[in-house]
């Protein structure tokens, strides 16, 4: 699991820097859309990963 949190991180952080940082003004709705959403899997794999089964 902590691949998956790895990658949406970097993701995560290119996103950000192409949809707040003004260098492609084209793209930036979609890189803002694309931050967000790398953002919420971030969220959810750092919490499954977390949580513990136990049986």
């Amino acid at each position: 699991m902590s691949h998956w949190t790895v990658s949406f991180v970097f993701l995560t952080v290119i996103a950000g820097i192409f949809g707040f940082g003004g260098i492609e003004s084209g793209f930036e709705g979609i890189a803002q859309l694309f931050f967000f959403i790398f953002f919420i899997l971030t969220t959810i794999t750092v919490i499954i990963g977390r949580i513990t089964i136990s049986h």
